[in-house]
C-alpha cells in the first residue's frame, strides 16, 4: 500500500513537469519557422528593395502561399507585406494550440497568446512557463 502511494505522488509531480517539458520542445518549431520565414524576406529585399510582391519577383509570403508549417506550428504572413515592412505569425496547433509568436522586419519579437499559466510579452518570445517580459 505504501508503494502504491509513493508512485501515486511521484506521478502527480511528474507528469506535469513531463507535459512541460514536452511542450517546451515543440515551441522551437515556431522558433525555427519564424527564422526561415524571415530570412527568406531579407533576402527578397535585398533583392527587390521591398517586402512586397514587385512586378515578377514574388515576395516569400506569397510565393509559399502564405503559410508554411514546421512541426506543430504553421508559420504565415499576418496581412500582406509593404514596401518597408511585415508581421510574420507562428500559430501552434495541437498540444501547442493556443500559443501564437510574432516577428516584424525590425525584429522585434512578441509572445502574442499563449494558454493558461503562460505568460505574453511584446518584446521576446517566451519559451518557457513561467518566463517574464
Amino acid at each position: 500500500m505504501v508503494v502504491v502511494a509513493i508512485i501515486g505522488i511521484l506521478s502527480a509531480v511528474a507528469y506535469p513537469v513531463y507535459s512541460n517539458y514536452i511542450i517546451r520542445g515543440s515551441l522551437a518549431d515556431a522558433n525555427t519557422g519564424l527564422s526561415t520565414l524571415q530570412a527568406q524576406m531579407e533576402r527578397f529585399y535585398q533583392d527587390n528593395r521591398s517586402y512586397a510582391t514587385t512586378g515578377t519577383f514574388i515576395s516569400p509570403c506569397a510565393a509559399n502561399n502564405s503559410s508554411l508549417v514546421f512541426g506543430k506550428f504553421t508559420v504565415s504572413c499576418s496581412g500582406t507585406p509593404s514596401t518597408t515592412g511585415y508581421t510574420l505569425q507562428a500559430a501552434g496547433n495541437g498540444t501547442v494550440a493556443g500559443f501564437t509568436f510574432t516577428v516584424n522586419e525590425a525584429g522585434v519579437r512578441a509572445t502574442t497568446a499563449a494558454p493558461s499559466g503562460w505568460n505574453t510579452c511584446t518584446t521576446k518570445w517566451l519559451m518557457k512557463k513561467g518566463d517574464t517580459c
